[in-house]
């Protein structure tokens, strides 16, 4: 982050100066949400949550180093040397504070949404303009009204270009994140049953990532999935450029001759409107062709050669828990899918594991949240794959796993337990993790499974 001087923040956020006379010349270049975690000289901005309220911490910011804060607040005293801003609402302040920074910056802006594989589509596109650009990207996943933000805080003149994430779990959402970045360019990745607990239907999630598009610059340019029937369903209706990505003859980046029988890798042939090319991409499974589709049609977009974005594919790496593949001792194989699970990236990473060499197969799959009403009939559907999939053996953990467990049970699983919590779970991996094994580990955030992920390690030994 570049300096922002004490009266540029006043304008920024439209607040008010409280306390003592304070030097309006004064520069942050660091902007804190976390006491926990202050920067001296940097600017704290309390938040308030269902569980928490930041302004209980202004005083242990500011005296951890924080040259000032924004606050919602009126306060009793005031610490000598500090500032406060006085506004409304400390999170508009954080959105104000965000949009005006990121006006500074004359860059293109690339923007990512999707139900499934977004966070890959955003680490692959930014792997690829990195061959010829700095990129800013979201760190992990820091997609939502804080995350994203925070983002656009890094900006500074060195970047040359931006490729933020935008998650959403309601209604509005997408529409907020979008108003802030102005994107130029926007992605979505899929339409799945992600979060329709809240939404209802695949449609309203639809109408729901469409938001992306209210924020967009005027001569805005979409890449969507071809293969995804909601989303070919807005072709011709956006008003904008749009390219379509997948498998099928009638996407104008289409993926062939694809082959999944790489032990850490997927090969394809890449076809664009400009080129064709060979292209090995370093994940498994065959959807990880959507993500460097769109990739490439980004690069191209922007100027990339054909062999930059082959280059910029093979150096993407995956952001933690997300399909990391871990080679152990023994021949033993982790695949590290844990970090969040749905319906479609379940099915997804149960493909993977189905095609994996090493023997046996172990799936370790957890509750996935926020299905509402459709939970039991969409965990049953994971099983029913799963029971035909030829995967040896199964360890459902969860309450709604259960329908997972007994749905593959009544298909050619050869082994399914269920476990009620993760401590049942560690018993049964420990009779079966055994050399030459595949471990696949997946659900959603809320089962916290990198802690049945560290587990497997301690049962297995790195290869040194």
């Amino acid at each position: 982050m570049e300096p922002i001087k004490l009266s540029e923040l006043l304008n920024a956020v439209k607040g008010k100066l409280l306390g003592e006379a304070a030097d309006l010349n004064t520069e942050v270049s660091t902007v804190d949400t976390d006491s926990r975690n202050i920067h001296p000289g940097s600017l704290f901005i309390p938040l308030v949550g269902e569980r928490f309220n930041g302004h209980a911490f202004i005083n242990s910011a500011l005296e951890a180093g924080a040259a000032g804060c924004i606050t919602a607040r009126s306060r009793d005293g005031y610490l000598p040397g500090k500032f406060y801003i006085k506004v409304d609402s400390t999170q508009k302040a954080l959105r104000d504070l965000a949009a005006w920074y990121k006006a500074r910056f004359d860059i293109p802006f690339v923007a990512v949404t999707g139900s499934v594989g977004k966070t890959t589509t955003k680490d692959m596109v930014a792997a690829v303009l990195g061959e010829k650009y700095k990129v800013l990207k979201t760190e992990g996943n820091l997609n939502n009204e804080v995350g994203l933000p925070l983002t656009l805080l890094r900006l500074n003149s060195s970047y040359q270009i931006a490729v933020v994430e935008m998650g959403m779990n309601h209604f509005g959402e997408i529409d907020y994140l979008t108003k802030i970045v102005h994107p130029d360019v926007a992605l979505i990745s899929n339409v799945g049953d992600s979060h329709i607990e809240n939404l209802g239907s695949r449609e309203n999630i639809l109408k729901a990532k469409c938001e992306i598009f209210s924020g967009m610059t005027g001569n805005g340019l979409a890449i969507l999935n071809g293969d995804d029937p909601l989303l070919r369903t807005l072709e011709g209706t956006l008003g904008m450029e749009t390219l379509w990505c997948g498998l099928g003859d009638n996407c104008g980046y289409q993926a062939t001759e694809v082959d999944q029988s790489g032990e850490a890798e997927v090969k394809c042939t890449l076809r664009t409107p400009r080129d064709a090319f060979a292209c090995e991409i370093p994940g498994l499974g065959q959807h990880m062709v959507y993500p460097a589709l769109m990739a490439a049609a980004v690069g191209e977009r922007f100027g990339l050669t054909s062999e930059e974005i082959v280059q910029g594919i093979l150096h993407f790496e995956p952001t933690k828990m997300r399909m990391n593949i871990l080679h152990r001792q023994d021949g033993i194989t982790i695949l590290d899918d844990a970090y969040n699970a749905n319906p479609q990236s379940m099915r997804a990473a149960v493909e993977v594991l189905s095609k994996n060499k090493g023997r046996p197969r172990i799936a370790v799959l957890g509750d996935m949240f926020e299905l509402g009403a459709l939970s039991q009939v969409l965990h049953t559907g994971v099983g029913e794959y799963l029971g035909k999939s030829g995967v040896e053996y199964l360890v459902a953990v969860g309450e709604q796993a259960r329908h997972i467990a007994e749905a593959a049970q009544r298909g050619l699983c050869a082994q399914v337990r269920h476990c009620q919590d993760k401590e049942e779970a560690k018993a049964v991996l420990k009779s079966l993790v055994q050399p030459g094994c595949t471990v696949l580990l997946k659900a959603s955030r809320g089962m916290y499974f990198e802690e049945l992920t560290d587990y497997v390690k301690e049962l297995t030994l790195p290869i040194s």
